[in-house]
């Protein structure tokens, strides 16, 4: 019954510590399932008519293409608040002059002077705030998050459909030129691209530089119908120096006389998107939640009038992902496949026609193709997953039908039918924007949780003297020898470092549809050290026994039994090695109990360790490259060694068991 109960009770820390994980994952390491399935011109979203699909006009597709050819000015890190104007100063208020205010004024004077060809938003990323998830939900209209679940486990490549896959599927030309961040997420899928490195945050200019050296001559040539300039020197100016720096006033001034550039060069058939994927915080970092890192500007222009009224006094404000949706409708694409964003409904007005009626039934048509997309993509993914709320899924799809069924109604009456229209294209955004909603609460629900059950576990008393204490310094050594074992075969806590031909040891023929097996296989290679050292650490008992020699202890006499041990010498040697073990065996089944827990101890703090480096360093340029990923790992090897711990420990109390058994026979047999 001892050793069941300490088997039980080192089970039971072990639940706490993977409960901490598990809270510290939660909230951190956000993960969903990736699918791979793509929208089609031939595949239309959903059961119903495609309006205008079937015109034969050029580009047609679910909805007849708007502009031919789209220029996207990606400018890193540019929070909204570097497009407000310098504030005027005000009468019985401190005068406040802010380095990165009034740098952008060619947007403001396109706004005023061409009201109905541009538009301002304020648009708000999804943490989170790091560049590469940014550019992935930009380009696939989802919530990426640090774990996408799917077949691109080893690398950074973009697996789910996208809109940089849906151009070049309809033929398009997209030439790319800036950050190679792109290079890694769209591999060989350019006609023409000039990548640049980004690592260096303290270089401000090659990148920029770089961009604006082919910029205009690649838009002069004509030789493209998707340009994208991703521009990094305001987001290293942010690193480097913080954005109340004059340096970002040079930046962004910089950045200025680029769009004015590019909008001298736009032609009529043409759309200019400027849009920054993240902001920043007052010390230049991003990565987090907060309101300065989420708000980012978006800008949109063409030489053609886009909007029937002028904007509004205050930006509105939209999802980032908003852009997915929009931007393929207007090019005649369709959405992409996992596409959660609405679109812009404005941009889809009737510039031209004085008639309400026709432009709400133009919105209603986009809001309407944008909602079937989502419901199409919300049926597979509760398909193949269940961590999206069922209940929440059956209103949205009764809200859904209800409007599709209204709208449907009023394709075949339109008119006079105004009110009606402007209640089904809110019925459709209510639908869009509680399916974001609902995707968030499961998908991004981006908290810092402190691991409370992880210290809790960490914090058990284990420091009770025993005749079989094994010290600290041992206990401590045996776990980074697994950690030195780890590395010294070869291996890295970064995922492009697993060993993948591993899977394939034994069974160079492939293993057929069965996953299971390769993936112990990969497993058993990379946590291997972790394994052989847990199930190995019980043998550390056996560390006071090695430090003692045959004959060095003797037992201690009472004060005046001199003369009567030197009688009966032989009796005076105290059992040595493995043999005292029968004298106390409860002491034996104590001595695993601590041995066990501070090999679990070293462990957690460990992993306490890298939780705590990468909540510290959630802003880090390199989070989602190294320190989260080095949290991934290290929880894994936490969960195969508690399993391996706990096997080797019910393998030594098994043969303790059987010895004891035997002695016990022995014993008895002597008797007789």
């Amino acid at each position: 019954m001892q050793k069941i109960s300490v088997l039980l009770f080192l089970v039971w820390v072990c639940f706490l510590f993977y409960a901490g994980i598990a809270l510290f994952t939660s909230g951190f390491l956000l993960t969903r399932l990736e699918l791979t399935n793509h929208s089609s011109c031939q595949e239309p979203p959903g059961p119903g008519s495609v309006p205008w699909g079937s015109r034969g006009e050029p580009g047609a597709c679910w909805m007849a293409s708007r502009f031919s050819r789209v220029v996207l000015v990606l400018i890193d890190a540019l929070r909204f608040d570097f497009v407000q104007p310098q504030r005027s100063y005000v009468p019985g208020e401190p005068s406040v002059s802010l380095p990165f205010l009034g740098k952008l004024g060619s947007l403001r004077r396109i706004l005023e002077t061409q009201p109905h060809h541009a538009r301002l938003y304020q648009s708000k990323a999804d943490p989170p705030t790091t560049t590469m998830q940014r550019l992935k939900a930009l380009t696939t209209g989802s919530l990426p998050t640090f774990i996408d679940a799917g077949s691109n486990f080893a690398s950074y490549a973009i697996m789910e459909d996208n809109l940089i896959k849906q151009f070049t599927s309809a033929g398009r030309r997209v030439v790319f030129m800036g950050d190679d961040t792109w290079k890694d997420l769209f591999p060989g899928v350019f006609s023409q691209a000039f990548f640049f490195p980004s690592f260096n945050v303290r270089d401000l200019h090659t990148v920029d530089n770089g961009i604006l050296e082919h910029l205009y001559p690649t838009m002069d040539s004509g030789e493209w119908d998707v340009l994208i300039a991703h521009f990094l020197g305001v987001d290293h100016c942010g690193h480097k120096h913080g954005p109340h720096h004059p340096e970002m006033a040079k930046k962004l001034s910089q950045m200025d006389q680029v769009i004015q550039g590019v909008v001298e060069h736009l032609e009529n058939d043409t759309l200019l998107v400027v849009i920054g994927d993240h902001g920043m915080t007052k010390n230049g970092d991003h990565g987090g939640d907060s309101e300065l890192e989420i708000s980012t500007a978006l800008f949109l222009y063409s030489p053609t009038a886009l909007f029937p009224g002028a904007p509004p006094e205050e930006p509105k404000v939209v999802p980032q992902i908003s852009l997915v949706p929009t931007l393929a409708l207007l090019l005649g694409l369709p959405i992409p496949f996992g596409n959660i964003g609405e679109v812009i409904a404005e941009l889809f007005s009737e510039v031209e026609d004085t008639q309400p009626h026709s432009s709400a039934l133009a919105q209603a048509t986009a809001l309407h193709l944008n909602a079937q997309q989502v419901s199409r993509f919300l049926h597979t993914y509760s398909a193949a997953a269940q961590d999206l709320q069922v209940k929440e899924l059956h209103r949205l799809h009764d809200l859904f039908s209800k409007a599709s069924a209204e709208y449907q109604r009023l394709l075949q009456s339109p008119q006079g039918a105004e009110a009606a229209l402007q209640t089904v294209i809110t019925e459709l955004q209510q639908f869009l924007r509680g399916v974001r909603a609902m995707c968030i609460e499961s998908w991004a629900r981006f908290s810092l949780s402190f691991l409370l059950l992880h210290l809790l576990a960490a914090g058990i008393h284990i420091t009770t003297p025993g005749p079989f204490t094994v010290p600290w310094q041992s206990v401590s050594a045996w776990a980074l020898m697994a950690t030195q074992t780890f590395y010294s075969t070869g291996h890295q806590p970064v995922f492009p470092a697993i060993h993948w031909h591993a899977a394939f040891v034994g069974f160079p023929e492939g293993h057929g549809s069965s996953t299971w097996l390769p993936a112990l296989l990969v497993g058993a290679n990379t946590f291997a050290s972790h394994l052989l050292f847990a199930v190995g650490c019980p043998l550390l008992l056996l560390w006071p026994f090695l430090c003692e020699s045959q004959g060095s202890r003797k037992r201690r006499q009472p004060p005046g039994n001199e003369s009567e041990a030197r009688v009966r010498p032989e009796e005076e040697e105290e059992p040595l090695m493995e043999m005292r073990l029968r004298d106390a065996p409860h002491h034996f089944n104590v001595a695993l109990l601590q041995l066990g827990l501070k090999y679990l101890f070293v462990l957690g703090v460990q992993i306490l360790a890298c939780a705590l480096a990468a909540s510290v360093l959630r802003r880090h340029l390199m989070v989602w490259k190294v320190f989260a990923p080095k949290f991934i790992f290290e929880a894994m090897g936490f969960i195969v060694s508690s399993v391996g711990l706990f096997l080797g420990l019910a393998l030594v109390m098994r043969v303790d068991g059987a010895v004891s058994s035997w002695f016990r026979q022995l014993v008895l047999a002597q008797q007789r």
